[in-house]
């Protein structure tokens, strides 16, 4: 396989940003939304910073990804109407936006909550905004917010690339899978 994206199919560096990052956003959401049953305040001190160093890394790793994108290939678009292929490329659009504004909100709330950003307790980063406890509670609300929103686009995309797997039988799932191999194209026609 090779790193490069060409016309039938992603690369494996683009591959390995799209499922590192969405395990990654899955894995820490989830872990965001279960930190309340640390079992201890200085246990749920340490899953918080856990939580925090994850988002930085999510951000990090979207920034590169879109980098790599902007110089590497794509496939070409699946045969489908053209308000399908619109709604795809608004979705993928959505999907960045919401990937670097989570990780942004969540620095912003730490921020104005007036407490320090480490990534994994290698270095500190500057606060985005100074402390500021009027605003606490409605930057986590945009955070959390940022959240369900993405998890529901994430809902479309994923719905989305099981009906061209299921009902289209075509290659759009297949070349994003890691070890996915393509259908010949003759079968995709019909043809055999």
């Amino acid at each position: 396989m090779s790193l490069r994206s060409n016309d039938r199919q992603w690369g494996s560096v683009a591959k390995f940003f799209h499922w590192v990052i969405a395990l990654a956003i899955l894995g820490n959401g989830t872990f965001g939304l279960l930190m309340d049953l640390a079992h201890s305040p200085m246990q749920k001190i340490n899953w918080l910073a856990l939580h925090k160093s994850i988002g930085l890394t999510v951000l990090t790793l979207v920034l590169l990804r879109v980098l790599w994108r902007w110089r590497d290939g794509r496939p070409r678009e699946a045969a489908a109407p053209r308000w399908q292929q619109r709604a795809a490329r608004a979705a993928h659009g959505v999907l960045y936006v919401l990937i670097v504004a989570l990780p942004l909100s969540g620095w912003w709330f730490n921020s104005i909550s007036g407490k320090p950003l480490q990534w994994f307790k290698q270095f500190n980063l500057p606060a985005l905004a100074a402390k500021n406890d009027a605003l606490r509670d409605f930057a986590h609300g945009v955070h959390e917010y940022l959240f369900w929103f993405l998890l529901l686009v994430l809902v479309a995309h994923v719905g989305a690339a099981l009906k061209h797997h299921v009902f289209d039988n075509d290659n759009v799932l297949r070349r994003m899978l890691p070890f996915g191999r393509l259908r010949n194209d003759s079968v995709q026609r019909g043809d055999s």
